[in-house]
């Protein structure tokens, strides 16, 4: 197995990308063991791995997003935060967070949201005289909230791996969203008082009552999403088809802002994001295949009981090595190629399956935005032409606090399941 982790982060070293580097490490170790013959099961098992009908939700929900970011909905969310932030010394930062917050319900993905948000909020941002890295840091950080409520796509694929209720993951996100929105508000106020940081400009009076209406539709998504899928009225698989129509809707019919061209782009980048991601999958199943055959799972299990067999020192050192994990891969590709270890280890660390997927998630988010190579900072740095280390520096303070919450979810179970608990399904 030392051989495959070598070959794996050689790969991610020359530049090749995650997905093929995970195929090619596992066709390394097949040569290197002398087990060629297993290759002609690769491409039964990479099929296996995407043969699963609650994975369209994945299509369908990146297709929505895209929807409603081509009818303009970034602008109408930053726009309708402003409003609801006032004139408040460090406001555009504030806003920054909020919009992130409301994008949350868009988008699904932290990469997606970090790019939306921050073309919009980091130039804004930096001509209202903030620091570029400041500006692009609280984007970076705000993006991390998509995930963790609904459409998240991580918490769809763990549904999917697991078992796992993906109406209740949708809603065990909702409370550490907030409260992790609520600590990087906190924090904004906070540094805006101590450097001095401008009022933003005030919206209008006669704009206000037309921007909270543009972004209704907005709020509305993760409710029809969670709510449909809760009552019954549609599955998950259904939710994400009406999440497209209702964007096709809202853009079309409410701000007219969608033409031929930009639905025909919305679609073109789906396909091309879908296909990303299916491939990724794919390619970790033969990586799963390959853990399989060498027992590691059990294995690893074993080595941790080994260590202590205390429910709340395995779920640190849980963390800790997720928190690792997530610096050097993907959230999807990294939880394909955990979950067969975690499913070992589950039953050890005596929390429910639903809290557990939250933590998972939300630990694999925490590494887009570590330094030193979180996509995320990565896609900040760029929107803002600012060095990744001067972003590094400015975000570990939003690090810190995401670490208080992750702590949270981990050891308070009321954060996490008290939501699916009063709506039960």
């Amino acid at each position: 197995m030392t051989l495959y982790l070598l070959s794996f982060l050689g790969f991610l070293i020359i530049g090749i990308p995650v997905a093929f580097s995970l195929g090619l490490s596992s066709i390394a170790y097949l040569i290197v063991n002398g087990q060629m013959h297993l290759m002609i099961g690769f491409p039964q098992k990479m099929i296996a791995g995407i043969d699963n009908f609650v994975l369209l939700t994945i299509p369908f929900f990146i297709l929505a997003g895209n929807l409603m970011n081509s009818a303009d909905l970034t602008r109408q969310i930053v726009r309708f935060a402003q409003m609801l932030v006032g004139r408040v010394r460090g406001g555009l930062a504030a806003v920054n967070v909020i919009a992130s917050m409301m994008f949350s319900g868009v988008s699904g993905a932290a990469t997606a949201e970090a790019s939306a948000i921050g073309s919009v909020m980091i130039p804004a941002m930096k001509r209202d005289g903030y620091k570029p890295e400041y500006a692009a840091a609280v984007t970076a950080a705000g993006s991390i909230l998509g995930p963790l409520v609904p459409p998240s796509l991580a918490l769809i694929l763990y549904g999917v791996l697991t078992g796992t209720s993906i109406a209740d993951l949708f809603l065990a996100g909702i409370f550490p969203a907030f409260a992790l929105c609520a600590g990087l508000l906190v924090y904004a106020l906070i540094k805006a008082r101590r450097e001095d940081h401008p009022l933003p400009p005030e919206v209008p009076a006669d704009e206000r009552a037309s921007l909270a209406l543009k972004a209704v539709p907005a709020l509305l998504l993760p409710v029809i999403i969670v709510g449909g899928i809760r009552s019954g009225v549609f599955t998950p698989t259904e939710a994400a088809a009406v999440a497209v129509v209702y964007a096709l809707a809202v853009g079309l019919l409410l701000y007219r802002t969608l033409d031929a061209r930009k639905i025909f782009s919305s679609f073109y980048e789906a396909a091309t994001m879908t296909a990303g991601v299916m491939l990724i999958v794919a390619m970790a199943s033969m990586t799963s295949f390959i853990l399989g055959i060498e027992n590691i799972p059990r294995e690893i299990a074993a080595q941790m009981l080994n260590i202590s067999s205390t429910p709340w020192v395995l779920i640190l050192l849980l963390n800790l090595v997720l928190l690792l994990l997530g610096l050097f891969l993907e959230p999807l590709a990294a939880l394909v190629l955990v979950m067969p270890i975690l499913n070992e280890i589950f039953p050890l660390l005596g929390i429910d399956r639903v809290q557990f997927g939250v933590m998972v998630v939300l630990n694999l988010m925490i590494g887009m935005i570590t330094p030193p190579v979180g996509l995320c900072l990565f896609i900040v740095s760029a929107i803002g032409r600012t060095p990744l280390e001067r972003v590094a520096v400015a975000i570990l303070p939003m690090i810190g606090i995401a670490l208080v919450i992750l702590a949270l979810v981990a050891f308070v179970p009321f954060l996490t399941l008290s939501l699916p608990a009063l709506f039960p399904g």
